[in-house]
């Protein structure tokens, strides 16, 4: 059904123009819902100020649908439309966005009609695709354009959806597990009572079997969001095993390092506010919406926050890895591409932004830092040239390489995928980093942990084989998949699983205040 009204809508759409320059040539024969919803400004205009062009014509291709008859008269039609608006809160949106306007006299019924069904379209709209244009706030670029019909997708769920108002509502809602796990979550929390905790106060590093008078606040702190079992579990002033395995299990949610010390980064997500708090799964929620456009059963999904991988297969997760991401100056960008070939082996030419800032002042300092390194100097050629006779102050157009090999920063592997931002997921030397957290080290690629096996559920075991024998050569190799694989690097700060429980991840990139202020009022 849903497929055969977005066949009629685009039809519509796509006759629009046709449309609008015979309007004057037919104007006698249009019903009066259609004249007036082609002069909005003469016949509403209090509404015609809210109703874009694009909205305009999503109206009257769906007065058309309905055989342009007043629709909101039926009866419970607009008492089932209400009920479904104050629903909206649980998403995160508010409904006082869509409150329905009323009408007096016959005119002002018409156009109350309209403005009702704007109302409605925007928010099936609204909570299928986002409030907001994901490309202002947070851009996720595209390796191939998005084949999308936004408006006959709104109008095949909203024109079935007049007789059963519930069930649009629910076939507009994002079926994405993360969505629907955080939507259960945030419901159930912004019917209750914020909770209160004092802010800690800073000081020194804070070990395990330690004294210190800020240990009563942590204790409060850690009891107040159930991590400490009682108040009293804190033991006076030293900072005991019981307070120590409370501040684990508060960083293992939060994304941190579980090592129970008590540094900068744990005593920042434990000052977070608890309004902050639910502040962040409201806004999620409407990152959610955006990857639901995006996110595909078969594939690997990065969340940068969290510096995590994910790989799912016929919309399950079947595993789970650490990785490196960008750090804040040089972040890692949004994109959504397709795994197309393995570089086995790789070398590693160092990209300019590294060259600048990181490789030439340390070549100035000690010309044998590129021995160190292993790094040749080229010509833009690729023709090696003599370090001596270079000057390190004005280089000019020269590239520095380094060999496959243990000191690699690429290790065994490189994972490419098509993007102008010339970033690429890749095994690495520096596996102790991946203990740390926040894991925002790169300057820009995503560093997988345990990338080989990785590799393992991106091939076929006759492609397995294959790579294995090509990188006990030693020698480079390009190894395209036989089926590339969709990959999308998201960014969002907390979600829930199935049971509720939430996990944190910092905002790194220091997003989550502009989405927050856009999205404005709180519900």
């Amino acid at each position: 059904m849903i497929k055969k009204y977005a066949c009629y809508v685009s039809l519509f759409l796509l006759a629009a123009p046709l449309v609008a320059t015979a309007q004057n040539e037919r104007a006698d024969h249009d019903s009066p819902l259609q004249l007036a919803l082609t002069q909005l400004p003469v016949d509403c205009p209090r509404l015609a100020a809210h109703v874009s062009a694009p909205a305009q014509m999503l109206l009257q291709a769906f007065y058309q649908q309905q055989n342009d008859v007043l629709l909101w008269s039926a009866n419970g039609r607009l008492s089932a439309l209400q009920a479904q608006l104050q629903q909206l809160a649980d998403d995160g949106l508010d409904p006082s966005r869509y409150s329905l306007p009323t009408g007096g006299t016959e005119g002002d019924a018409l156009c109350a009609d309209i403005g009702i069904s704007q109302r409605y379209l925007q928010a099936l709209q609204d909570l299928r695709y986002g409030r907001l244009l994901q490309s202002r706030f947070e851009p996720l670029w595209h390796a191939q354009a998005m084949q999308r019909d936004r408006p006959a997708e709104v109008l095949a769920i909203a024109g079935p959806g007049l007789q059963d108002m519930a069930t649009a509502f629910q076939l507009a809602r994002p079926s994405l597990e993360q969505y629907q796990s955080l939507r259960r979550v945030y419901a159930r929390q912004r019917q209750q009572p914020l909770p209160h905790w004092q802010a800690l106060a800073s000081g020194p590093l804070l070990q395990p079997g330690v004294q210190d008078a800020r240990v009563p606040e942590l204790a409060k702190r850690l009891f107040s969001e159930g991590y400490l079992a009682s108040v009293s579990a804190g033991g006076g002033t030293v900072y005991n095993k019981a307070l120590v395995s409370a501040v684990k299990n508060f960083q293992l949610s939060h994304s941190l390092q579980a090592d129970g010390v008590l540094g900068a980064g744990t005593l920042n997500e434990l000052n977070v506010s608890p309004a902050v708090r639910r502040e962040q799964l409201r806004i999620n929620l409407e990152r959610f919406r955006w990857l639901a456009q995006d996110l595909e059963p078969n594939g690997l999904l990065v969340n940068v926050a969290a510096a995590t991988l994910t790989v799912y297969q016929g919309g399950v997760p079947v595993w789970h890895t650490r990785t490196q991401v960008g750090r804040a100056e040089r972040q890692t960008p949004l994109l959504k591409s397709s795994v197309t070939r393995l570089t086995l082996n790789p070398t590693w030419t160092v990209p300019p932004t590294i060259m600048r800032e990181d490789k030439l002042p340390e070549i100035r300092r000690d010309q044998a830092f590129l021995s160190q390194q292993n790094l040749q100097v080229l010509d833009s050629d690729g023709h090696p040239l003599a370090v001596d006779e270079i000057d390190w102050d004005n280089p000019g157009n020269i590239l520095l390489r380094q060999d496959a090999g243990p000191k690699n920063p690429l290790g065994q592997m490189a994972i490419r995928f098509p993007n102008p931002f010339s970033v690429y997921l890749h095994d690495t030397p520096s596996q102790a980093l991946f203990q740390k957290a926040p894991r925002a080290f790169s300057s820009g690629c995503v560093r997988v942990e345990q990338a080989m096996q990785l590799r393992d559920l991106l091939l076929s075991p006759a492609e397995r084989l294959r790579t294995n024998e090509l990188l006990a050569t030693g020698l480079t190799h390009e190894f395209r998949l036989a089926t590339p694989v969709p990959i999308l690097l998201g960014y969002w700060t907390v979600q829930a699983d199935r049971q509720g429980q939430l996990l944190y991840a910092p905002d790194i990139y220091g997003r989550d205040a502009a989405l927050s202020a856009a999205l404005g009022g709180k519900s």
